[in-house]
């Protein structure tokens, strides 16, 4: 996924500023693709640029503010990536690295790490809990919620696998943590 494509998608879904547009963003896309206030708005000047986009100039408490609406040729290209297809990104997640890392090493504890990512997860599940018990989810928002149920369903299963992966754990890590290396 590209950052221009996700706003785009954010445009289009309901028109506005950029701060309104990074504020929805960090509450939805942000999930699956973070990007800073500062990225979204670099990329929506390119998307102006770009004649994908267009703003308008209005006064608001802050001064002046520009509002982003997509423009036809920015709805062209968003149907034309959407169409296209791609291989699915391999998982790089350091802690499995780290992980792999204890085993060898066979002193170096790593429950402490484990369940402070355990607690990440459980945090974001209820994020997204929260968000699909608060959402109107009729037809038209059908596929939005699926996006929101494949984020649960992750959550789910990244917890499950950790709290196996700590019960795995011997109960001692910790003394073997002070003992002499090999």
């Amino acid at each position: 996924m590209s950052l221009p494509h996700a706003i785009l998608t954010a445009l289009l879904e309901q028109p506005g500023s950029g701060a309104e547009l990074a504020r929805r963003f960090d509450k939805s896309f942000g999930f699956f693709w973070p990007a800073t206030h500062q990225q979204i708005y670099r990329e929506l000047a390119k998307l102006e640029r770009n004649g994908l986009v267009h703003s308008t100039g209005r006064d608001s408490s802050r001064g002046r503010a520009k509002d982003y609406n997509v423009l036809a040729a920015g709805r062209k290209e968003l149907s034309r990536w959407t169409l296209e297809q791609q291989e699915p990104r391999p998982v790089r997640e350091e802690l499995m690295i780290r992980l792999r890392a204890s085993s060898v090493l066979g002193d170096v504890p790593i429950n402490d790490e484990l369940e402070r990512h355990l607690g990440l997860h459980r945090t974001q599940l209820a994020a997204y809990q929260q968000l699909d018990q608060r959402g109107s989810w009729d037809d038209a928002n059908r596929l939005q919620r699926a996006v929101l149920q494949a984020g649960i369903m992750f959550e789910q299963t990244w917890i499950e696998w950790a709290e196996h992966t700590l019960a795995l754990q011997p109960a001692a890590e910790t003394d073997r943590a002070t003992s002499t290396p090999r």
